[in-house]
């Protein structure tokens, strides 16, 4: 080989070693995907979708306790229209959001449109074991 042709080859080589050590706008090696591969992940994707739809649709029952009262049967049976029955909680004091019988959130009391609503103030963590 002539002294050009090494030449030719070792500014090729170095713009090859160049490129292998700059890093692609994702910061490391680029990487190829095939149409078959994204179309697998969208389909995929459309499944997690359909997945999900199902779980939208499942009911759950909401209770929102304002606070709670422990008494004898004698003194439940004597309760009529206008009783006060007192509960364990104070006037503004957080009320508790069970979605399923579960502990989920904390609330204030409001009113919509003649209605009584709930602001959830504070969502609950979970202790699962």
């Amino acid at each position: 080989m002539s002294d050009e042709e090494n030449e030719v080859m070792d500014e090729n080589d170095m713009a090859a070693a160049m490129a292998e050590q700059q890093p692609s706008e994702g910061g490391g090696k680029e990487e190829h995907i095939t149409f078959e591969e994204i179309e697998d992940e969208v389909q995929d994707d459309d499944r997690m979708e359909k997945d999900l739809t199902a779980i939208y649709e499942i009911p759950v029952q909401i209770s929102a306790v304002l606070g709670r009262s422990t008494m004898q049967v004698s003194q439940l049976l004597k309760l009529g229209r206008g009783a006060v029955v007192e509960l364990d909680r104070r006037v503004g004091e957080a009320i508790d959001i069970y979605v399923n019988n579960r502990l989920v959130a904390r609330g204030e009391v409001v009113v919509v449109a003649d209605k009584l609503g709930i602001t959830m103030t504070e969502i609950v963590k979970s202790e699962r074991s």
